[in-house]
């Protein structure tokens, strides 16, 4: 491999040694690497950029009238962002990579795992941690998936949200902006990638440390900290796109599809016994109604309270040979029943004879079918927490059937609510947070110069599809101006989240919704208290 100075005609506000400097100085702040790494993972760093010299000299507190260089020393971690696309504009520059947001990934990647530490080192920090305090655990693993930018902050930060009030709680509405979008010339690239099956798929442990492809994220910076869930190895990560703090992945060793059952329940439970501090919940199982991965089984947790959690309960009820467990109906948009009690191992029987019998549930006066022509379609999404000394499952009811009317779901968005998301709603949204496509940030925009301006919504293309939504705005507010349009349109997407969850709910929040879910309930022998 050629060893490379950086071209004499190369030019930015900030060179590429200064930037090699300010990077080692902020693995130095954030606690990645000590004083005594510094020459060490320079001359890392140098060697991933091909260059064989440095200078020194960057490091001098220059005034900003001789050099637009700031003091080393002042380096921020806000600072990361800007550092390493100096790094990338040199690399591209110098045609070490591809000038793409999937090649500049994978090569900052690269870049910043000359600081993060092995994973011996960081399952030993972590455990040693845990003995004395669960929460000082997590806090030292976020932090440093942070710090080592396998969570890039400064993309997180760009994601837009808000809450949405409704009869059922605040509800979250995010719109993602930190997922990258797909990349042109990675795609190209694919033409001519060889098929791989290494690793097996993006949720495997075998990504621990991966440079990544361009169909395969670099997870250079990833480590995992293992654990033992119902006997059988695990482990946890955060995921790089945190859509709420602490946003955990809890995967499984080995590469085995989703499937709920009465483990799934228990291993949920096991789970929270490791970190109580956390709820932890699964995608359902088939398609539609199940998340993105469902060749991995997987679940997802965090440090967070959703509008789900808070909502508050209608009917309770007993079962006979489960009197140490409150079973109630949620006052939720889509259908959620609530297991509450002290002993775990009780819930989970409970929960596997309510998931068994829902299974092979039917109620044809209101669209429900277990299986047509052999194809099952009812499951269960399940989440659990931890509530002072108490437990809690939530189960929420799930049907993935189609018809020609719903060709993507009987109980999925339907078209009308299209322009604003068509995507599945999984585990996070079923739980009152709304993750909408980045397309929306602009449409808004429009939306709104549409709206004040008073033009047809079908002149321009990113509007025409939101016609009979801008319709109805207009007729539902007499005075909307530059003062208050903003709000009202961010209320009025969270309405719409509002009824994408009631249209996936099996049992509708109607006399004829609410009568069959006590028919269900009569069904496994539950008497109302």
């Amino acid at each position: 491999m050629e060893i490379k100075k950086p071209s004499q005609d190369w030019r930015s506000n900030l060179n590429v040694y200064q930037a090699v400097a300010r990077l080692v100085q902020y693995g130095i702040i954030t606690g990645l690497i000590e004083e005594e790494d510094r020459i060490y993972v320079r001359n890392r760093i140098l060697s991933e950029l091909q260059l064989s010299d440095y200078t020194e000299d960057v490091q001098s507190t220059s005034s900003e009238a001789e050099s637009n260089i700031p003091n080393i020393l002042e380096t921020k971690v806000e600072d990361l962002e800007e550092i390493l696309k100096v790094l990338l504009d040199y690399a591209c520059e110098q045609k070490l990579i591809e000038d793409s947001i999937t090649y500049r990934d994978l090569y900052d990647t690269k870049l910043m795992d000359c600081f993060t530490p092995y994973p011996r080192e960081v399952v030993k920090t972590f455990n040693a941690l845990y003995q004395k305090d669960r929460v000082a655990a997590t806090d030292y693993y976020y932090k440093l998936s942070q710090d080592s930018d396998y969570i890039r902050r400064y993309r997180i930060q760009k994601d837009v949200k808000w809450i949405t009030k409704t009869e059922y709680g605040d509800l979250d509405i995010t719109i993602n902006l930190s997922k990258p979008e797909k990349d042109p010339k990675a795609i190209a690239a694919l033409l001519h990638v060889a098929n791989t099956e290494y690793p097996a798929c993006q949720l495997c442990k075998e990504n621990e440390g991966y440079a990544g492809r361009v169909n395969h994220p670099a997870r250079n910076t990833l480590r995992t900290i293992p654990i033992t869930i119902q006997e059988d190895p695990w482990f946890l990560q955060y995921s790089p796109y945190v859509y709420y703090n602490e946003h955990c992945i809890v995967f499984r060793g080995e590469h085995s599809p989703m499937k709920i059952d009465r483990t799934t329940f228990a291993k949920l439970f096991d789970f929270i016994q490791f970190l109580p501090h956390y709820f932890v919940g699964s995608n359902a199982d088939l398609p539609i109604v199940g998340g993105s991965i469902l060749t991995h089984e997987h679940y997802q947790g965090g440090n967070y309270t959703f509008a789900m959690a808070k909502a508050k309960v209608e009917e309770k009820f007993s079962l006979p040979g489960f009197e140490d467990v409150e079973a109630a109906i949620v006052k939720w948009p889509m259908s959620v029943l609530r297991l509450h009690g002290k002993n775990t191992k009780s819930i989970v029987e409970l929960a596997e004879q309510i998931r068994i019998a829902w299974q092979s549930y039917s109620d044809e006066s209101v669209m429900i079918y277990a299986e047509t022509e052999g194809i099952p379609h009812n499951t269960i999404t399940p989440i659990a927490r931890k509530v002072s000394d108490d437990y809690e499952l939530d189960l929420v009811l799930r049907n993935n059937i189609t018809t020609k009317e719903h060709p993507d779901g009987v109980y999925h968005p339907h078209k009308e609510h299209h322009h604003i998301k068509k995507e599945n709603i999984g585990l996070i949204e079923v739980m009152g947070f709304a993750i909408l496509p980045s397309r929306l940030l602009l449409e808004l925009e429009e939306v709104k110069t549409c709206i004040l301006e008073d033009k047809n919504p079908m002149d321009q293309e990113s509007t025409a599809k939101h016609t009979e939504w801008i319709t109805a705005i207009r007729e539902k507010y007499n005075n909307l101006t530059e003062d208050n349009v903003d709000n009202i349109i961010k209320d009025e997407v969270g309405l719409v989240f509002c009824s994408i969850l009631e249209q996936a709910g099996v049992f509708k929040r109607n006399v004829e919704g609410k009568q069959a879910f006590l028919r269900f309930m009569e069904s496994i022998g539950a008497k109302e208290l």
